[in-house]
């Protein structure tokens, strides 16, 4: 890899993600690792549509739709061993579970429902892939004025749990209260594990999910978090996160930590 490519990666790797406050907040959906990933590598890429851009089957639409990108470059954007020969059918998996998962919104005139993914397409011999925004969950990602979410793409690459990643986005977008209470059903239901049997116990849960992403959000990312059970007798019934801004020394430190946890760049 050349330096310029080097230079490349890491600019990409800073990247903005951008996302409405009411997708993070408001909807249950349950990603795994790879996919939000993905989400947030492709949210990394969103621009406003141009008439070059603008969506051919869509044309009055405001916002740009289609994206194509290099498999090998997202890869190592992800710290991700493109050559190991798996990971082509990886992303294409990936891509595939984007298009098939739905979850159900409001846009304003009631619920809708959509895909993360319209399309997707691949080519290994360019090793080019194409996607296509669901045009429904555009206003969600497009124009938010207000009320979003925003981050470096570098603080959840490095990530090892899905549920890093899912906190990680919720403490963002509550970051301005700078704490946050949750009902503890409330949240489990918010990380998709209210019928997981392993995490109905707390202490279960308190360890696997909760002590693991504080670890990694704490170490990789632009925040800190700790987080408090409170309890109605002997039983804990809500969860309250408190939400602090690392300084600029620290966030550089936690962005040098998650590039050296992706690995080398070569």
């Amino acid at each position: 890899m050349t330096i310029d490519e080097k230079i490349d990666i890491l600019k990409k790797r800073e990247y903005l993600v951008v996302k409405g406050n009411e997708l993070i907040q408001q909807n249950r959906f349950e990603l795994s690792l790879p996919e939000q990933k993905t989400i947030a590598f492709i949210c990394s890429m969103i621009k406003p549509a141009t008439p070059e851009t603008r969506s051919k089957y869509y044309p009055n639409n405001p916002w740009q739709l289609d994206y194509e990108f290099n498999i090998r470059d997202y890869c190592r954007v992800c710290g991700i061993d493109y050559d190991n020969g798996k990971n082509y059918a990886d992303v294409k998996a990936t891509l595939k579970k984007l298009s098939d998962r739905s979850m159900w919104l409001d846009d304003g005139n009631g619920e809708v429902l959509v895909r993360w993914l319209a399309k997707a397409r691949t080519n290994k011999k360019s090793g080019i892939a194409q996607i296509e925004i669901d045009r429904d969950l555009a206003p969600f990602l497009f124009d938010l004025q207000e009320k979003f979410t925003q981050y470096q793409l570098y603080n959840i690459l490095a990530m090892k749990s899905a549920f890093s990643v899912r906190i990680y986005e919720l403490m963002k977008s509550y970051a301005f209260q700078k704490s946050k209470t949750f009902d503890l059903d409330e949240l489990k239901l918010l990380l998709s594990v209210i019928k997981v049997k392993s995490y109905g116990r707390f202490p279960s849960f308190r360890q696997k999910v909760l002590e693991k992403a504080q670890e990694e959000i704490n170490e990789l990312t632009d925040i800190n978090i700790y987080f408090e059970p409170i309890t109605k007798g002997r039983k804990v019934v809500k969860v309250k996160f408190r939400i602090e801004s690392k300084n600029s020394i620290e966030k550089m430190l936690a962005g040098a930590t998650a590039n050296d946890r992706l690995g080398k760049l070569e």
